[in-house]
């Protein structure tokens, strides 16, 4: 068995701080959530859930993915280990303007989303959107989460609502779900002037710019 890799050296400061900016804005999205760091030769994978599905297969689920080159590479080292984000979050609050490693949390988490395996290859083009039309998709949606919440409504039925406005087509060409722009927009994958690519691979549909991709299930 391979030893696991502790430390993960993204080979910059700036590096570093993109990550936690990465982790940050996943954090605010799901503040008790989870992220998975996948060390895969030279990449590291950083995957978290914006929204989390339900059932055996997940539907709703989306993830948001980041794919870096890290600066030195173990060959006979891995990493695949899913940590809270509360604890990635805490280890980069303390990184100085020098820092360019990330100490990989030794306690793992278990989190349904973290066994979907979305499809490496095989994705099929289906078209592009302008971020601008993915943010304002997203705040529709925030909006209708918020006015249809009302003061004292239970938790079931607070999930029943986003639900709802998460998993519906937006009247755009292509459709897309709405979750999957909410998710491009909080986690900041969209930049003003630039498309969003379109995809699909079976039951899932991804959504992808020069700042990461969002997948839903």
């Amino acid at each position: 068995m391979a030893p696991a890799v502790t430390e993960i050296d993204l080979g910059s400061p700036r590096a570093l701080a993109d990550l936690a900016t990465f982790v940050g804005r996943a954090k605010q999205a799901n503040p008790d959530g989870a992220v998975r760091l996948q060390l895969m030769g030279p990449l590291l994978v950083t995957t978290v859930a914006v929204l989390e599905g339900t059932g055996l297969l997940g539907e709703g689920t989306v993830l948001g993915l980041r794919v870096v080159r890290v600066a030195t590479v173990d060959p006979e080292g891995t990493v695949d280990a899913t940590v809270a984000l509360a604890a990635v979050s805490d280890r980069l609050a303390r990184a100085d303007v020098t820092t360019s490693t990330l100490s990989v949390p030794p306690a793992e988490v278990r989190v349904a989303w973290a066994a979907l395996a979305a499809p490496r290859e095989g994705w099929e083009p289906v078209g592009a959107l302008m971020c601008e039309d993915v943010d304002s998709i997203a705040r529709q949606g925030i909006s209708q989460v918020a006015e249809g919440t009302p003061d004292g409504a239970g938790g079931q039925a607070v999930a029943a609502l986003r639900r709802r406005v998460w998993s519906s087509m937006s009247d755009t060409v292509p459709p897309i779900a709405a979750g999957l722009a909410f998710g491009a927009h909080v986690l900041g994958f969209t930049a003003p002037g630039e498309q969003a690519a379109v995809a699909a691979h079976g039951r899932w549909t991804r959504l992808s710019t020069s700042r990461g991709h969002v997948l839903v299930r």
